[in-house]
């Protein structure tokens, strides 16, 4: 039995598609099919329920798919460790994340992944919707969000925790803020975001949680532009540690109730990890995961 065929359909039905399958593989689904039909006709079963709109596991070939996937990938890592040592990754990895993510923490990190994995090409995709990565090709996605819900394989990358912060030209102009409630008299900076309203959480150490209704002039689609209307003056706002880290640091931005925690969705947010298949997971993808939680997880 030919264990590239195996893999071909185990990935078709992790994928839940043969032109899934295909554009993982960069093959034609033609082709793709034609394998499949080859595995069939070997086998003397359908493996599959084919129709011009959708693919579904027969019952028998989902029994059988069971009993080969662990064989399948006890060959593949076997493989993968007998050549490890005498062959690079390579090939492009296609990885998404949010527009500020993208800017400040993956794109930065590209030149020393680039001098360790010279083979990889690597395309960037920020955008600030939560792209589908199996439907898109996408190899990898850093979601900013609480522990992620689904079919797709999640490893936390980092902690994030967010900061209330204010440029010293707005503090001068608008006064000074004691605690959290007091935002209610402040302008806010709000993101434009349909999942993320208008009520900010708190919490500090020792007590309850509560919630701060806030208003403001400016609202904005994505957090590097929250960023620098902060840096203009225009508000306060509410935003990651990753991303104002360096403007605290210089000045540019000062934190305001530091005794207190943060949040605009949960207080359990991070910085998370996505791929489609954990037994599928090329070279190139698990050096990318490597490399990020070595560079970013601490």
């Amino acid at each position: 039995m030919d264990t590239h065929i195996l893999k071909l359909a185990l990935l078709v039905q992790a994928q839940g598609s043969i032109a899934g399958a295909a554009r993982t593989l960069d093959l034609d689904p033609s082709s793709v099919s034609r394998s499949l039909s080859a595995l069939e006709a070997e086998l003397g079963v359908r493996l599959f329920h084919r129709t011009t709109r959708k693919l579904s596991t027969t019952e028998e070939g989902a029994a059988y798919l069971r009993r080969v996937g662990p064989l399948v990938e006890e060959m593949q890592a076997a493989a993968q460790e007998a050549v490890g040592t005498q062959h690079q990754p390579s090939g492009t990895l296609r990885i998404t994340a949010s527009v500020a993510f993208a800017c400040q923490r993956i794109v930065p990190l590209l030149p020393a992944f680039s001098e360790r994995y010279p083979e990889i090409s690597v395309e960037v995709i920020s955008s600030d919707a939560n792209l589908d990565l199996v439907e898109q090709g996408i190899d990898l996605a850093v979601r900013l969000a609480p522990a992620p819900k689904g079919d797709l394989v999640s490893r936390k990358l980092m902690d994030t925790r967010y900061h209330l912060v204010a440029s010293p030209a707005y503090l001068e102009r608008s006064g000074d803020l004691e605690t959290p409630e007091g935002l209610r008299d402040h302008d806010c900076l709000r993101y434009a975001l349909p999942e993320i309203g208008d009520v900010w959480r708190f919490r500090k150490e020792g007590t309850a949680s509560f919630e701060v209704s806030v208003t403001g002039r400016h609202r904005f689609s994505n957090a590097l532009a929250l960023l620098e209307a902060g840096r203009q003056g225009l508000g306060v706002g509410l935003l990651a540690d990753w991303l104002v880290t360096q403007d605290l640091t210089e000045g540019g931005l000062v934190e305001l109730c530091p005794q207190y925690q943060g949040t605009v969705s949960g207080f359990e947010t991070a910085a998370w990890l996505l791929y489609p298949n954990r037994r599928y997971l090329p070279r190139k993808t698990r050096v990318m995961i490597d490399f990020l939680r070595e560079r970013l997880a601490r």
